[in-house]
């Protein structure tokens, strides 16, 4: 107990800081683009670049600054991403062009990229095995909050200022967190290894290039174009990623991770998770404003259901954790969630906002049991010293499910509207419910026709989304285990017995293996 860092909770309240200006920055610019594009006279592959950019960086810098938070100090790490971010965003104020705007999120991406995963590292140093959940409880719930809040945020901004605010109000954000990280926070590394360059390069390409060919996917299709040669480029160099961290002495990534069974079972039942998620807000969000005919701020303020179940869902995770573990935690929290997506599958262009009004309740609370459980028990499986890399090879998984889930989700959505149009529909009319509610104008029966077809691909993404989360509440509960007894009983003896046998065995093979490797060499140098 004296052990405990006495400002933990404060240090809390940074690392949730600096986790919401790149929840409130990637939510928020989705109801500016509109504003956006007009202004700057960008064209659709702009506007797409514009969005893409960033999650193309984020995405291959993650296991790159999670392994240089662990060599060089987390709290370093994070500082300097928070410094980059909110240079670039007050720097994508001034922009007046979309190629300034892309260089500004490109450089957006730099900063998230480094800032992601010592949050999450600096929060399992910080805080010991009995109030990890607690905290886990609580960054989770201010993550959901800026979820939904901002693009709340983002419309009111667009109201009462211009599109550049919504850049702006990212840099006091970044610079309290960074005062607070500088005043409150301490500094924690892993011993020193020698780096990994070689790791570091076949990660960024290989993650790179698998998440442009997800967001191309819509496009061109799984072999269509130049995704073949995008595809290609990605598993050649996932693929030399993996061979090389398996070869060197000193590998960026610790694979080793994935033979813990909450490790892997918990961060591939997230990537199911987030790919049923990746279309919520993007079909929701048009839902409410293409068939409810809602306001962008009237359509941020119609998700609060979520985040006040989700804030409820944390909360009683939590506790039920303490008393059955976290595995029937996060079965009953995903359980929850399929069941919200099959409530949103009955919407269609005349239910109005009471039936999403509900499965938003529940998709939120089954989220607040399910995802602080799921990640505090797959994190708990990682040694301190690898906790920034750890970190980052969950969010990088996770961050792939969701460029899948809108890749996928978003293609259905498009491809089913399209069809459920009337055959003399016009071209235009039938690339988008937003276009076609801009051809029809006064024609009832173009715009009825519109918004019937949108319903009906809202069905088929929604029971995808379903499908999704129940594959994940199968893999969780097959896979994982409770890492430790959460109440006295006759299996508090041979839990950690077991678990005590398991970490002898791979300790026992990692020595087998590196005298078989010495054995080797003794066997070379007398050849």
């Amino acid at each position: 107990m004296e052990t405990r860092n006495p400002r933990r909770w404060w240090i809390l309240v940074v690392l949730c800081l600096s986790t919401l200006v790149l929840t409130i920055d990637s939510m928020a610019l989705t109801v500016a683009v509109p504003s956006m594009t007009d202004d700057l006279g960008a064209d659709a592959q702009d506007t797409q670049w514009i969005l893409d950019s960033y999650i193309l960086v984020f995405a291959g810098l993650l296991l790159t600054s999670g392994s240089l938070g662990d060599r060089f100090g987390r709290r370093k790490v994070m500082l300097l991403g928070l410094a980059v971010f909110g240079a670039a965003s007050l720097g994508a104020t001034m922009c007046s062009d979309p190629a300034e705007v892309i260089a500004m999120r490109t450089a957006m991406g730099v900063g998230g990229a480094l800032i992601m995963p010592s949050t999450l590292s600096i929060l399992i140093t910080v805080f010991d095995e009995e109030e990890r959940g607690r905290a886990m409880a609580i960054w989770g719930s201010v993550s959901m909050l800026g979820l939904v809040g901002s693009p709340v945020l983002g419309g009111v901004l667009i109201d009462h200022f211009s599109w550049h605010s919504v850049f702006f109000v990212n840099v006091p954000v970044v610079l309290l967190a960074m005062v607070a990280a500088v005043i409150l926070m301490p500094e924690s590394r892993a011993p020193w290894q020698k780096p990994d360059p070689l790791g570091a390069v076949l990660s960024a390409i290989g993650m790179t290039a698998l998440v442009w060919w997800i967001i191309e996917l819509p496009q061109h299709g799984a072999l269509g174009g130049r995704s073949s040669v995008t595809l290609l480029t990605a598993v050649v160099g996932l693929a030399g990623f993996v061979a090389w961290e398996n070869v060197t002495a000193s590998p960026m990534v610790p694979l080793v991770l994935f033979k813990h069974r909450n490790f892997s079972g918990g961060s591939l039942s997230l990537a199911l998770v987030q790919i049923g998620n990746g279309g919520l807000l993007l079909v929701l969000t048009q839902y409410l404003q293409f068939v409810l005919g809602y306001s962008p701020v009237k359509a941020g303020l119609a998700f609060l259901p979520f985040a006040v179940a989700a804030l409820i869902g944390n909360g009683a995770g939590m506790k039920l954790a303490a008393r059955i573990g976290d595995r029937f935690v996060i079965l009953a929290g995903m359980l929850v969630m399929a069941a919200a997506f099959a409530l949103l599958t009955t919407v269609d262009a005349d239910s109005g906002f009471t039936v999403p009004a509900i499965a938003l309740g529940l998709l939120g609370l089954g989220a607040g049991l399910a995802m602080p459980a799921a990640v505090g028990a797959l994190m708990s499986t990682i040694p301190e010293d690898k906790a920034g890399v750890g970190s980052a090879l969950n969010d990088t998984i996770q961050q792939a499910g969701t460029a899948l889930g809108i890749a996928i989700l978003g293609s259905l959505l498009t491809s089913g509207f399209a069809a459920g149009m009337p055959a003399d529909a016009p071209e235009a009319a039938r690339r988008s419910i937003g276009a076609a509610l801009a051809v029809g104008g006064r024609d009832a029966g173009l715009v009825r026709a519109a918004r019937q077809a949108f319903t009906d691909s809202m069905t088929t993404t929604f029971t995808v989304s379903a499908i999704g989360v129940l594959a994940a509440a199968v893999l969780a509960t097959l896979v994982m285990r409770d890492a430790k007894p959460k109440h006295p009983g006759p299996d508090a003896r041979t839990k950690p017995e077991e678990q005590e046998e398991e970490q002898e065995e791979e300790q026992e093979q990692e020595q087998a293996k590196e005298q078989a490797g010495e054995q080797a060499e003794e066997q070379e140098l007398v050849a």
